[in-house]
């Protein structure tokens, strides 16, 4: 087992298909992979207050690290490790932007949220715990530049899923060869779905190792948290969206031995669908860049439902 670092020099601003990738690695070998993550973007938001002023890239990916042996249909299994963040995140009111832009007006708003010893000091008078993720993991989409802010792609990108954590096994259809694995966006913590588009945002580093499932066909990411199995679907309109997520779940109990039938009647009681990431599943007008187009959903069974198949 080989243990290697990418620095934030490394950041671009696209899972792209075409970049020469900066690590080549064997899957399955138990390689531990450390990326570093930027949050300059943010300071500069603060510095200048005009987006037009950023210079910066804005979720930066660090990568792309190239597996061996890695083909078009196949499958990635990235296993998370650690997540290890800065001392300081930010909040920000990008104009525009997220589900409260209306509410929170043209103006920006930033500010600089303190995390220390675990805790997350989000106001003067009320902290919470730090629950880190990643944001942005995917491998590069075929014939595309990838976005790192939206959409969301079957092969990932920026989920901005707080499933994305330390213990979490995410699934990612391969489309190029070597499948060219990026991340960034890391978050101290960010509620479910993410509706406000930024969360608490912070630089830092995520270690993760990667294997290869061979000849398996997914429609989107998958997650095994441990505790429950996670799928992403993609669709507009949302319901699109929630077909896919619930046909792969399917597919994934059918996987782990129950017959149509009981699969069916377990994912009418136990099978739970949520509204995922706000970068939608399609590219957005241009002339709206953070407006979502499409949806993103979850469909999420708990584990010991799941494994129970085939008893």
């Amino acid at each position: 087992m080989s243990e290697h670092f990418l620095g934030k020099e490394h950041g671009v601003a696209a899972f792209s298909p075409t970049r020469e990738p900066v690590l080549r690695v064997t899957p399955g070998a138990g390689d531990r992979i450390t990326f570093e993550t930027d949050d300059a973007a943010y300071a500069q938001m603060e510095q200048f207050g005009d987006l037009g002023k950023v210079t910066a890239t804005i979720n930066p990916v660090t990568g792309p690290v190239f597996v061996e042996g890695a083909e078009p249909g196949d499958v990635l299994a990235v296993t998370i490790h650690a997540i290890d963040v800065a001392e300081q995140g930010w909040s920000v009111s990008i104009p525009g932007a997220g589900a409260l832009s209306e509410v929170m007006g043209p103006e920006f708003f930033v500010r600089r949220v303190p995390v220390r010893d675990g805790r997350v000091q989000l106001t003067d008078t009320l902290d919470c715990a730090a629950a880190p993720m990643i944001g942005c993991l995917g491998v590069a989409p075929a014939g595309v530049e990838g976005s790192t802010v939206m959409p969301t792609y079957p092969t990932g990108g920026n989920m901005d899923l707080t499933d994305a954590r330390v213990g979490s096994t995410v699934y990612l259809p391969v489309q190029v060869p070597g499948a060219l694995l990026s991340v960034g966006d890391l978050h101290a913590v960010m509620a479910r779905a993410e509706s406000t588009f930024v969360a608490i945002e912070i630089a830092g580093t995520a270690t993760l190792s990667v294997d290869l499932v061979k000849g398996k066909a997914l429609r989107g990411p998958q997650v095994d948290t441990g505790e429950e199995w996670v799928c992403v679907g993609l669709g507009d309109p949302v319901q699109d969206s929630i077909v896919m997520a619930y046909e792969s779940l399917f597919e994934v109990m059918r996987e782990h031995g129950w017959s149509r039938e009981d699969a069916y009647v377990v994912l009418s009681a136990l099978g739970h669908t949520e509204l995922g990431g706000p970068t939608g599943s399609s590219d957005p007008d241009p002339l709206h860049p953070f407006r979502a187009v499409g949806a993103v959903t979850l469909a999420r069974i708990a584990k010991d439902v799941l494994l129970r198949g085939g008893r």
